[in-house]
């Protein structure tokens, strides 16, 4: 079901057109009454009746609101022209707003890709884009938007790993954007029957469940130390190896391969070590 662009008539003119109509059926009773004119009496009765009937037609529209019409179980046609409007009195309408609107999801406790639990919630922002299709197509609509966006953010969260652990694997802590597109278009499918429109869909909160927050903590604090350390390494070698070229190169000292294992193992020390060296002068002979 899709919506139909349903006519109107402007509420303010129409009003007034029955306030006059109103007061001339008020005269011509009182006219008929006087004159003892039963007939005239009823005619006038009636189309005050009709009058008074007509005065349900009319109905107030905000901006971006709309009236979805139906008249006895058919739907008629959605209206979006703000103000005081009116149609035919035996329509039903049903107000929906078509506003922008946003929540944030629960805290959810799921398992990541790799099984680990984890924490996870999300903000969903969110308006009607189908009026008929949010009343007809689901019993409720906003129940439905709560409910599809838990399911869609636990589907999501399960195809993803907390961190990256391969080059180009995506991951939820270190890929926003995409993970967000991702949970924009899961939520997109799922609420596209339901009229819904996503705006913007962003994890809000992410983290360890607490009994394996501390284990986690000290698994990334191990992976920093063990980078840090392989790039001081890497770095210490290339500082050696330009020292033992630049002495050879400029002709200071001539070191068999003894001393020069021994004064690489000496300079790694200094270069690699946490704390600052202490060093021993050698005052005679170096053999």
């Amino acid at each position: 079901m899709k919506e139909i662009q349903a006519r109107s008539l402007p509420g303010i003119p129409v009003l007034l057109a029955l306030l006059v109509a109103g007061l001339a059926d008020g005269a011509f009773f009182i006219n008929a009454a006087a004159a003892a004119e039963p007939s005239r009496m009823v005619i006038a009765a009636v189309v005050g009746a009709l009058l008074f009937v007509c005065l349900f037609g009319l109905y107030m529209l905000e901006p971006n609101q709309s009236a979805v019409l139906s008249l006895f179980g058919r739907y008629v046609g959605s209206d979006r022209h703000n103000g005081l409007r009116w149609n035919n009195p035996f329509y039903s309408k049903k107000k929906v707003s078509l506003r922008v609107r946003n929540f944030e999801s629960g805290k959810l406790k799921v398992n990541e890709l790799d099984g680990s639990p984890i924490e996870i919630a999300a903000v969903i922002v969110w308006q009607v884009a189908d009026s008929a299709e949010a009343v007809f197509n689901v019993n409720d609509y906003e129940s439905f938007v709560h409910i599809q966006a838990e399911s869609a953010l636990r589907a999501m969260a399960t195809s993803y790993p907390y961190d990256q652990h391969e080059e180009g694997q995506l991951a939820l802590r270190s890929h926003a954007t995409e993970i967000s597109a991702h949970l924009a278009q899961e939520l997109a499918e799922r609420l596209a029957d339901a009229g819904v429109q996503v705006v913007d869909a962003r994890i809000s909160h992410l983290a360890y469940a607490p009994e394996i927050a501390q284990a986690m903590l000290q698994r990334q604090q191990a992976n920093a130390i063990i980078a840090a350390r392989t790039r001081i390494v890497a770095g210490a070698v290339g500082m050696v190896q330009m020292a033992l070229a630049e002495l050879e190169k400029n002709g200071v000292v001539h070191l068999d391969e003894e001393r020069k294992a021994q004064m690489v193992s000496n300079l790694l020390v200094v270069l690699c070590g946490e704390r600052g060296t202490q060093p021993i002068v050698n005052a005679g002979s170096i053999y």
